[in-house]
């Protein structure tokens, strides 16, 4: 009758099971997004692709002047803004909505809700046409592009 064998765990196999684990958390928490149209500009480029991360954990929560990726208010799609105002902050009057308050009202973002901005205002329809944003609209935030 044969005996069975020992394996031992080769430093090959380290390696490989490290390299497994890491591709399957990169394909859990990360997406590339190609980015489509004009409102980002100069930051952003039509066609230009970015990486997005879901793992807030990993790279930090959302905060002022952070790019994200959102579920479009619009319709099916996403789209891609900046933060602006966080959840208590009170939105500049030069950038608020045409339906708002006039002067000497605030306009605080609620909780749970976000004010974002494109990089090209003349160019981007964002909060002053769809207003706040549910945070759970949100994709995911930019963390690489060139």
């Amino acid at each position: 009758m044969r005996k069975g064998k020992k394996r031992a765990i080769t430093g090959f196999g380290v390696f490989l099971t490290c390299t497994l684990i890491f591709a399957v958390f990169f394909y859990l928490n990360f997406t590339t997004i190609q980015v489509d149209g004009i409102s980002m500009i100069p930051t952003l480029k039509d066609r230009q692709r970015v990486l997005v991360s879901r793992a807030y954990w990993f790279i930090g929560p959302i905060h002022d002047k952070d790019i994200i990726v959102l579920n479009d208010p619009g319709g099916p799609g996403h789209i891609i803004k900046r933060v602006m105002w966080m959840p208590g902050e009170n939105v500049d009057p030069d950038w608020r909505p045409l339906n708002a308050p006039g002067p000497g009202f605030d306009y605080i973002v609620p909780e749970g809700k976000l004010y974002v901005l494109g990089d090209n205002r003349g160019k981007s329809e964002d909060s002053r046409i769809f207003g706040f944003v549910d945070m759970k609209k949100i994709i995911g935030k930019v963390v690489v592009y060139r």
